[in-house]
């Protein structure tokens, strides 16, 4: 099946075919669906490597705070907790939090490298400079991860399986659909709803002004994809919706079983000298279905904002909404307005921002990437 393009504003060439770049005619054919989200860069603009956004160098002791709450802690609810002191409780929920923010990371570093990608291919200008505007803010998120893992860890964890093939998937793939669907709305809302977590309850100052820091870029990247969906997915034929919500959702299932297996973090548990197999069984005799589904009911679930991320852009349908269903109520998402739990934070940081830069003074509530 050829590439999926239903609106000339992301029409694509072959990445190898630069002449088509320099057809005279193109220059004038540019659109302005992506106008707003570009000039409004202005106003969440931010420099990790300026102390006066955020410092870095700011104290905090893992040895004896936890980052998170216990509480957030899949595996602190399952008999593993009782086999731990304190001490080595800290050690586990701040390592798992590492092991997190390394996974942000390696998507930051992931989502740098495809809206490169779509440098090569969007034959139209307007979306080509949005793509240009993103690989920009994209870059300064995998510099500020890094730099904030390296100030509390010294370095990253590797990348896992999972995501690091979904990653590695996108960023070759040639469809510019599988970019947009994949990364501005299945990554980038997964990442929203991590952030949105950790800005919620993280015990870290820094890393909560780093998380609403890059939400304030995310949530116009996410606008990205949205208005792909609003001008694409009402005139996709039957076999090509077919094709989109059948791979969101497979890749949603792979997500969900894989991020959240105890395979992906066997070194950090054979830190603590405790069996895979044993730990595996205990995470399974905890987690039923239902207690699953309980912790997806918190707005801030990562899993949860990603689902509604998919059905706000009309990519679940009764086809495949029980493969949602199984873990949230989809009746409780279909009746709640379009906003993310994302949307407040980042706006009061675009507000934050625009302050110190001294920009202009809005009378007005900020409106995240207005149409």
């Amino acid at each position: 099946m050829p590439n999926i393009t239903k609106d000339p504003a992301y029409d694509a060439v072959d990445p190898q075919d630069f002449p088509a770049m320099l057809d005279v005619e193109r220059y004038g054919r540019r659109s302005t669906a992506f106008d707003k989200i570009i000039s409004a860069t202005h106003d969440h603009f931010w420099d990790p490597l300026d102390k006066k956004y955020i410092d870095f160098s700011e104290p905090f002791d893992l040895e004896s705070e936890y980052l998170v709450p216990p509480k957030m802690n899949m595996e602190l609810q399952t008999a593993i907790g009782e086999r731990l002191d304190e001490r080595q409780k800290i050690k586990l929920v701040n390592r798992s939090a590492q092991f997190a923010i390394s996974s942000i990371l390696h998507g930051e570093q992931g989502a740098l490298a495809l809206s490169a990608s779509l440098c090569h291919i969007l034959r139209d200008p307007g979306a080509q400079e949005y793509a240009a505007n993103q690989t920009r803010e994209e870059a300064r998120h995998v510099t500020a991860f890094s730099m904030y893992i390296q100030a509390r860890w010294g370095k990253p964890v590797g990348v896992g399986p999972a995501l690091g093939n979904l990653l590695i998937e996108m960023v070759g793939s040639p469809d510019v659909w599988k970019k947009l669907v994949g990364m501005q709305m299945l990554v980038e809302g997964l990442a929203m709803g991590a952030f949105a977590s950790f800005y919620t309850f993280a015990q870290d100052p820094v890393l909560v002004r780093l998380c609403q820091l890059v939400m304030t870029d995310e949530a116009f990247h996410h606008k990205f994809g949205k208005i792909w969906a609003d001008r694409t997915i009402p005139h996709l034929s039957e076999e090509e919706r077919n094709k989109v919500e059948d791979w969101a959702a497979e890749v949603f299932v792979g997500l969900l079983r894989n991020l959240g297996s105890p395979e992906q973090k066997r070194a950090l548990y054979e830190e603590f000298g405790l069996d895979m197999a044993w730990v595996q069984g205990a995470m399974t005799e905890a987690f039923s279905d239902a207690r699953i589904r309980a912790r997806l009911r918190d707005s801030t679930s990562i899993f949860r904002v990603l689902i509604k991320t998919l059905l706000k852009a009309g990519i679940i349908t009764e086809r495949t909404r029980g493969v949602y269903a199984a873990y949230v109520d989809m009746e409780e998402l279909y009746n709640e307005s379009d906003r993310m739990i994302g949307d407040d934070i980042a706006e009061e940081g675009i507000r934050y921002l625009m302050t110190l830069n001294g920009g202009r003074q809005l009378s007005t509530p900020v409106s995240i990437a207005a149409e």
